[in-house]
């Protein structure tokens, strides 16, 4: 999935030592607590050779396992997360969104119902504990044994979304079509149900023309983006720099 998420490339590996970057298959479960408990065990030897570690990355709630903790949850069974992925496949966010407020009424209630990822996880684990998913939130911030600075590097929002449009050209070019083809026979996996490769899969099933999948990936991509901005502005902690 080298294009599709953009991996660093093998001369920026070669610059500095990477950490989490290629290490899965595609058919490998993952989840925000596992990448917690990695980076916590890796972070010591790191701190032991340097005085600085840079975690850099766009998902928010990945962040803030590291820097603040999540709650500790069950990994579900493989049958059970089979289970929910197929009620996904089959009847959508709507077949999440009933299970959920049948499972964890208080969760659903306020939850975000775009989110088929959250509910999904919510669902397993009401499902795999067979109480509700919102017992196990407790919300207790983890203190943590070293310093935290937080920077969101930010661009103005025309010229963010400019880039956004041209990079979706570019990995293009770079042979995004033909990878995601040949992952098309994988398009069940959780980790290909991700912006990019399912609007390229409904292309190849027929669903939308090239033209519009790609019109459809820019658009999707510059929500997600605002998403992000959503997030880190809300936290408070983070030192907003243009990058100019």
């Amino acid at each position: 999935m080298k294009i599709g998420t953009a991996a660093p490339t093998e001369e920026e590996l070669a610059q500095v030592p990477h950490y989490f970057v290629g290490n899965l298959s595609i058919h490998d479960y993952y989840s925000v607590s596992r990448y917690e408990q990695e980076v916590l065990a890796l972070l010591p030897s790191l701190f032991s050779k340097h005085p600085v570690v840079v975690m850099s990355g766009g998902s928010g709630l990945y962040i803030d396992a590291v820097c603040q903790g999540i709650d500790d949850m069950p990994d579900p069974e493989t049958e059970t997360r089979e289970y929910v992925h197929q009620l996904f496949q089959n009847e959508g966010v709507e077949g999440l969104r009933s299970q959920l407020r049948r499972l964890d009424p208080a969760y659903y209630d306020r939850c975000n119902l775009a989110d088929h990822k959250r509910m999904m996880r919510a669902v397993e684990v009401s499902l795999q504990m067979g109480k509700p998913y919102s017992d196990f939130l407790k919300n207790n911030r983890k203190q943590r044994d070293f310093d935290i600075v937080k920077w969101c590097l930010t661009r103005p929002r025309a010229e963010l979304f400019d880039r956004i449009n041209q990079r979706a050209e570019v990995m293009m070019q770079q042979g995004w079509i033909e990878e995601a083809r040949a992952l098309y026979p994988y398009r069940h996996l959780n980790s290909l149900n991700t912006v990019g490769y399912k609007e390229l899969f409904d292309y190849f099933y027929g669903k939308l023309s090239l033209e519009q999948a790609i019109t459809d990936i820019k658009t999707h991509t510059r929500r997600y983006a605002k998403r992000q901005m959503t997030w880190f502005n809300r936290d408070g902690q983070y030192e907003m720099k243009e990058i100019i």
